[in-house]
């Protein structure tokens, strides 16, 4: 459903202080993509990234190809959107239950703690083809064209050269991730505006300062850009303690999800994070979020990967036991679906069930 982009008068958007307090950070390794299609950059970025993934799941990237101001203009469109009324955002909700977040979540979807709901709220933009497209607010219609170019950037040029990284660290052809996340194949990636609403000092303290449970991403890659308002925490490991990560202008967070976890058969390690009450000075404020989630298409099987490194490294494969006979993009729809219904979509036997049901961390 093609859409004519229509400038409109957009205020810039002016990016929060940091905070001043002193908060434990996380040391990331830092990827500058401008190295990547120099001689031996694909490899030298690889080395540099070949821990990361074995151990945290986090790292940043820098010098994607797009400016500040295509970033920030993409802050004014979620600031924008979300200034809308709660009846005008419902007209775009989402068909959750049908697993998908193609749409608006509406805020206090989910619980955060017995009896609690979230203070979250975000709007999703699906690809820009045939089989995604619906009905859009109009803010999200003025910048449409400029919206695609970002969306398809982010998929197309930043995404094909991680997961190629990807590939050349576990030993594999260059190609082997790319293909099952074609920008042309049937997925649920998706650009997301989100939205934390502040909470006072005595709703934080009922909720334990939790903003949203940590856990690990249901797809592939996640990219979170430019983030003053100091909330987001990792862990190294399951045992390890949490530690702020900061996303200062220049910088984009990139976590790894779910699915290169199962088809490295563990060797791959998906990020744990959760989201907490900012500090003091910063409490008050609406934590406003753009972040790019890369789902697999339909095209990517839930098999584990035949490597010679995974199986040196003591992650071989072992037949077919723990493969699963659906689409990964299929099995992305189930674990939002579950959270909907309560329970896995239809024909899921325990062995799906337990890769959908994952560890929450406080």
């Amino acid at each position: 459903m093609p859409h004519n982009s229509v400038e409109a008068s957009l205020p810039k958007y002016n990016h929060p202080h940091e905070t001043q307090g002193k908060l434990s950070y996380a040391n990331l390794t830092t990827l500058d993509l401008s190295e990547y299609d120099k001689p031996g950059g694909k490899e030298k970025l690889a080395e540099q990234l070949r821990d990361t993934i074995h151990t945290i799941g986090f790292f940043y990237i820098t010098n994607i190809g797009l400016t500040q101001s295509q970033i920030d203009q993409q802050f004014a469109i979620a600031k924008e959107f979300f200034s809308c009324s709660p009846e005008e955002k419902l007209q775009y909700r989402a068909p959750l239950e049908e697993g998908s977040y193609n749409g608006y979540r509406p805020l206090g979807s989910v619980e955060v703690l017995p009896g609690l709901h979230d203070n979250l709220e975000f709007y999703n933009v699906f690809k820009f083809i045939p089989q995604t497209q619906r009905p859009q607010p109009q803010i999200i219609l003025d910048y449409w064209k400029q919206i695609e170019i970002f969306h398809r950037h982010m998929h197309q040029d930043v995404t094909c050269k991680l997961l190629t990284l990807l590939a050349i660290i576990l030993g594999l052809p260059e190609d082997t991730l790319v293909n099952g996340h074609s920008y042309e194949a049937n997925c649920d990636s998706a650009l997301r505006y989100m939205m934390y609403r502040a909470r006072t000092a005595d709703e934080n303290r009922k909720y334990k300062d939790l903003y949203l449970r940590g856990h690990t991403d249901n797809g592939t890659l996640t990219y979170v850009f430019q983030q003053p308002v100091a909330a987001l925490q990792v862990k190294r490991c399951a045992d390890a303690d949490w530690e702020y990560l900061r996303i200062p202008e220049g910088k984009v967070a990139v976590n790894i999800g779910d699915i290169p976890e199962f088809l490295s058969n563990g060797y791959v390690k998906a990020g744990i994070h959760r989201v907490i009450a900012p500090p003091e000075d910063q409490a008050s404020i609406d934590r406003l979020g753009l972040l790019y989630f890369v789902r697999p298409s339909d095209r990517l099987p839930l098999k584990k990967l035949d490597s010679p490194f995974l199986k040196r490294m003591g992650y071989g494969k072992e037949g077919t036991e723990a493969d699963l006979d659906i689409p990964a993009s299929e099995w992305v729809r189930a674990r939002v679906r579950k959270n909907w219904k309560g329970s896995v979509m239809a024909g899921v036997d325990a062995r799906r069930e337990g890769f959908l049901t994952k560890v929450f961390y406080t």
